[in-house]
């Protein structure tokens, strides 16, 4: 999935607002409707055959998409009137969705989501990729809190890379650690075994029993 992504990235500059990939699923958008809006949003011409090549995804899905997203109020087809009638894509009733979102969001107390911490701890804003990876490890019954002590882990040892970090919520995983607790117990566990190693530096991932 974020290899298609990327394919369309390199084909091109697409403009993908960041209200978008923080709040898609709120609008009840699936991971393969976001793909084919990302798409759109540099080409908003209608022609599912052209959409389902440049996409690799067979057109009858990619007819099931569009269908699924006008049903949903996300977009839809328009004709433009002329010589010849085309039609397009028309994605505005996405941006009033969106637009509404921000309004609704300044009438409550702003949420500090995972992906802010991320973003916060990295310096920057995180890409459509990173944004996938975060969400798939939430999907993946990850549970948010371990995840943050994964960054926090990560970022103590002086690394920014969500790779890292799912080398670690993997390591943690497989010896059964849940929370910050057992995060303190493993490293009290693994400092009585090599007691010349100090509690701060234990690596995680090369580690030696």
């Amino acid at each position: 999935m974020t290899g298609k992504i990327i394919e369309i990235l390199k084909e091109g500059h697409i403009v993908i607002p960041k209200i978008l990939l923080q709040n898609y699923k709120k609008l009840k958008i699936t991971d393969k409707e976001l793909i084919v809006l990302i798409y759109l949003l540099g080409n908003n011409e209608f022609d599912p055959e052209k959409i389902s090549n440049d996409l690799n995804i067979k057109l009858t899905d990619i007819l099931k998409l569009i269908d699924s997203l006008t049903s949903k109020d996300i977009l839809k087809i328009s004709v433009k009137s002329g010589k010849v009638c085309e039609e397009y894509i028309n994605l505005d009733e996405m941006y009033n969705k969106l637009a509404m979102t921000i309004i609704n969001d300044k009438k409550e107390p702003p949420k500090t989501t995972i992906y802010d911490n991320f973003e916060k701890e990295f310096g920057r804003t995180l890409s459509p990729m990173e944004y996938e990876i975060i969400g798939a490890w939430l999907d993946g019954n990850y549970d948010e809190n371990i995840i943050k002590l994964a960054l926090k882990e990560a970022i103590y040892n002086g690394v920014s890379n969500l790779r890292y970090i799912d080398k670690i919520l993997s390591e943690w995983r497989k010896k059964g650690i849940k929370t910050e607790k057992d995060i303190k117990a493993e490293r009290e566990r693994h400092t009585k075994q090599k007691p010349k190693k100090e509690v701060f530096e234990y690596d995680w991932l090369n580690e030696n029993d």
